[in-house]
C-alpha cells in the first residue's frame, strides 16, 4: 500500500496514527506511474518445465481508472453474461477510507464511478457502482464493487469483455503483467514467490505474491489486476511495495515466515492473490460468505 504523493494529509485524517496504504493522489494522466515492487522469497518454481508456456500480449482492455487507484472489470468462472458486472480493486482504495484491521464491509451502498479503458488505454465509458459487495484489508487487500451494468451490456455497448479471475493458486515463475488503469501502463515481470505473512503498519496479509524486481510499480497502481500472460486470467491484485527499506511500517511492508523471522526487501513489490474469491460468489454474482469453499474473512 502506498501513500499518494499528495495523500499524506488525507491519510492522517482518515487513519489517525494508524498506517495508510499506498494509493495515488489524482494526477495528470501523463505523470509517471509508481507502485510497490515485489521480490519473492519462498516458493520454488515447481519442477522442471517441459515446455515454455505460450505467452500472449496483455493489454489495458477491461481495466478501469478510479479516482485514486487502478482496478478491473472481472468475472468468475461461473458468472453469466446477464449478471451484474464486478470491479476489483484494493481494500485500501475504498472511497470511505481504509478498513481497520479485522473489519469486513459487505453490501455497502456506493455510487462510485470508474473509467473503462480499451486495449490502447483510451476511456470508452463511465461505469457506476450500485454497491460495495465486499471490502477488507484483513488477510487480503480487496474491494469488489457491483456495477449497475451487466457483462453483456458492457460488451455489447463498448466491445470490452471482463477479465476472468483464476480459481487456482498461481505458480512461482509465471510471467505476469500488472495492468494499471490509473496510469494506463503495463508492468511485465514474473512471480518471484509467495510470502507466508506480509505485514505493513497495522495490517497483515496472508500468502502474498511477490514480484521479481522488473515490476517496479508505483502509487496509483494499487488495485491493478495481475494477469497471467499464458492464460490472460487475473491471479492477484497489486497492492504494495517496500519503498525505503523500513521494517513493517506504512509503505515499507516486511515478510514474516512461519517461524516469525522477518525479511525486508527494499524496492520489491507485492500483490494479494485472488483465487479464493470465486468460491464466495454464487448465482447472479451474489456474495455468499457461507458458501462451500469460501475462506474470505467474514464480518
Amino acid at each position: 500500500m502506498r501513500k499518494p504523493l499528495v495523500a499524506a494529509l488525507f491519510a492522517l485524517v482518515i487513519a489517525g496514527a494508524g498506517a495508510a496504504p499506498a494509493v495515488a493522489a489524482p494526477a495528470p494522466e501523463s505523470a509517471p506511474a509508481r507502485t510497490s515492487a515485489a521480490a519473492a522469497t519462498a516458493g520454488t518454481a515447481a519442477g522442471a518445465k517441459t515446455a515454455a508456456p505460450t505467452l500472449q500480449a496483455v493489454s489495458l482492455a477491461g481495466t478501469v481508472a478510479l479516482s485514486n487507484c487502478s482496478g478491473s472489470v472481472v468475472r468468475f468462472p461461473n458468472s453469466a453474461d446477464t449478471d451484474p458486472a464486478l470491479v476489483l480493486s484494493n481494500g485500501h482504495c475504498l472511497e470511505t477510507g481504509f478498513p481497520a484491521p479485522g473489519q469486513v464491509i459487505v453490501n455497502q451502498s456506493s455510487s462510485r464511478t470508474f473509467s473503462l479503458l480499451n486495449s490502447a488505454g483510451s476511456k470508452v465509458a463511465t461505469l457506476r457502482a450500485s454497491k460495495v459487495a465486499y471490502s477488507t484489508m484483513t488477510d487480503t487487500d480487496i474491494t469488489i464493487y457491483q456495477l449497475t451494468s451487466t457483462y453483456a451490456t458492457i460488451r455489447n455497448s463498448y466491445g470490452i469483455s471482463a477479465l476472468t479471475v483464476q480459481n487456482t493458486h498461481p505458480t512461482a515463475g509465471t510471467a505476469i503483467t500488472v495492468a494499471s488503469g490509473y496510469w494506463k501502463r503495463l508492468y511485465n515481470c514474473n512471480v518471484d514467490g509467495f510470502v507466508y505473512r506480509l505485514k505493513e503498519g497495522d495490517w497483515t496479509w496472508k500468502d502474498s505474491l511477490r514480484y521479481t524486481s522488473a515490476c517496479n510499480t508505483i502509487g496509483g497502481t494499487s488495485g491493478s489486476p495481475v494477469i497471467d500472460q499464458s492464460t490472460g486470467k487475473v491471479v492477484a491484485v497489486n497492492n504494495t511495495g517496500n519503498e525505503d527499506g523500513g521494517r513493517c511500517t506504512v509503505n515499507n511492508p516486511c515478510e514474516v515466515d512461519a517461524s516469525g523471522n522477518v525479511t525486508v526487501r527494499k524496492g520489491i513489490n507485492y500483490a494479494e492473490e485472488t483465487y479464493q474469491i470465486p468460491a464466495c460468489f454464487t448465482t447472479g454474482n451474489q456474495l455468499n460468505l457461507s458458501a462451500s469453499g469460501c475462506v474470505l474473512p467474514k464480518p
